[in-house]
């Protein structure tokens, strides 16, 4: 693991600071560790949530052309496709 050796600071309300201690808590984990690994799954599916986008003309023709070709099966896909992601192996 590497060495956390950057700071994050923040304010909060009264509530929220309460309310993230007690989830802490009911976790087992320490305040900074809850917030720190809340924030970054929020932070994943913000970038992994990604769904417009825009293409000129010829870039969408180019897309769409993609989109309707039959699928192929790769067996690398396949196996990328079983695994869990990265932030999800323990």
């Amino acid at each position: 693991m590497k060495a956390k050796n950057q700071r994050v600071s923040l304010r909060t309300t009264q509530a929220q600071k309460t309310l993230l201690c007690r989830a802490a808590e009911i976790k087992g984990t320490s305040f900074s560790d809850f917030v720190l690994e809340s924030a970054c799954r929020a932070a994943e599916h913000a970038l992994l949530d990604q769904r417009l986008f825009f293409l000129d003309d010829d870039s969408f023709a180019k897309f769409r052309e993609t989109l309707e070709r039959p699928a192929v099966s790769k067996p690398e896909i396949d196996r990328l496709f079983r695994e869990k992601p990265p932030w999800e192996q323990t």
